[in-house]
């Protein structure tokens, strides 16, 4: 495994790292302040980062992505991750990688407009009654002749309100298995301003201000057959094949959000002088510093460790649980640690710190758990005994 980043991987760290700067970083204060994204605003900026050849760069070229091997693709979401989250995801948006599973008809009719701008997607799984345990969601999806009657509901669903469609996971049937009966799922498209389908205002969330979510509420919503992705009952094989490395994103923008807390505290710490001499030479911080530092490295390790299997094929599931864990645990040390250095300066609102603090707390549970992930990893160590 090399370790050094090639010429275009530098250019594209490069080159994102200065749009994020020039073009999101000076529209925080008022999206934190207001918790609103302006749709002007993100047209606006949506429009620079087209002509920057940023925009829905995890597509593949063919279909006017970038083409990004995934290590690429991380480094470059971890440029964009240093910024409000509410900026980079919906201003440089990357559609999912699940809308790739689409037939032919499916990608014209979904994906490309995403590709395009011209409209974003948002994914429906999380229920108030099933969140960690997928397989206990109560939305059912009834055949009724050639359609399928949606009911139920859904909620923290991302930037639902703003999305044209949702996929939408739902309880499809039951099968009967060892250990009892299991539930069958798949996977609609679902068009916003369909009958029977209504997004409303969700919660108001800790972090990521201006990063919307909403509840969906299905009644009767009647959808097609050609709206079913993938296979009829096979909608976790679809979420497995597709969205396994949502994981690795998460981890990778953690890393680019770390990095710039780390980056405030090193400089703080160089500049602020107490008893004759900057904080920084005295053990209380300096250590903070040094384990900061070897974490945020670690946990950067364990991403590019992950991104370099899974473009050779040999990535598991615990490689990925592992970066995902120690890169979401990680931004909340240096969050918390880099607050501890500036002292009460590091709370106020003058410094990304107490965002960045804010924000840190959702990564350790959406796109499954700390928790969640623990077991991913200790249940592959027991499989691999027979355990």
């Amino acid at each position: 495994m090399d370790f050094g980043l090639s010429e275009e991987q530098q250019m594209i760290v490069d080159t994102t790292r200065a749009f994020v700067e020039a073009e999101l970083y000076p529209h925080e204060a008022m999206v934190e302040r207001t918790g609103v994204l302006p749709l002007e605003l993100i047209r606006e900026i949506q429009a620079k980062a087209v002509a920057a050849g940023l925009y829905a760069a995890n597509m593949p070229m063919e279909l006017g992505g970038a083409g990004l091997d995934t290590l690429s693709w991380l480094l470059y979401e971890k440029e964009l991750g240093r910024a409000n989250y509410a900026l980079h995801w919906t201003c440089v948006a990357r559609p999912s990688n699940i809308l790739l599973a689409g037939n032919a008809e499916q990608r014209e009719r979904y994906l490309m407009p995403c590709i395009r701008g011209e409209t974003w997607d948002c994914l429906a799984m999380t229920e108030p009654g099933a969140g960690s345990d997928l397989r206990g969601m109560k939305a059912t999806a009834r055949q009724d002749g050639d359609d399928w009657l949606l009911n139920g509901t859904k909620h923290f669903i991302s930037h639902a309100d703003l999305a044209g469609f949702a996929i939408c996971f739902m309880a499809s049937g039951e099968e009967q298995t060892p250990r009892g009966p299991k539930k069958l799922i798949t996977a609609f498209f679902v068009d916003k301003g369909t009958p029977g389908f209504t997004v409303r205002d969700g919660y108001r969330n800790v972090s990521h201000r201006g990063y919307t979510n909403a509840v969906l509420e299905f009644d009767d919503c009647r959808v097609p057959a050609a709206n079913v992705l993938g296979e009829v009952h096979k909608g976790f094989e679809v979420a497995n094949s597709w969205l396994g490395a949502t994981r690795l994103q998460v981890a990778s923008t953690c890393l680019g959000r770390a990095e710039r807390a780390l980056g405030h505290a090193v400089s703080y710490a160089a500049e602020r002088k107490q008893f004759g001499q900057s904080i920084g030479k005295f053990q209380g911080v300096s250590f903070k510093l040094a384990d900061m530092a070897m974490e945020l490295k670690a946990a950067e390790l364990l991403t590019r460790e992950a991104a370099w299997k899974y473009d050779s094929g040999t990535v598991t599931e615990a490689d990925m649980a592992m970066a995902k864990l120690k890169a979401t645990e990680v931004l909340a040390m240096v969050a918390d640690e880099a607050i501890q250095i500036h002292g009460g300066m590091g709370l106020m609102d003058e410094l990304p710190l107490e965002r960045i603090w804010r924000d840190a707390r959702v990564e350790r549970i959406w796109e499954g758990t700390s928790e969640i992930q623990r077991h991913i990893i200790s249940r592959e160590l027991l499989r691999a005994v027979g355990g």
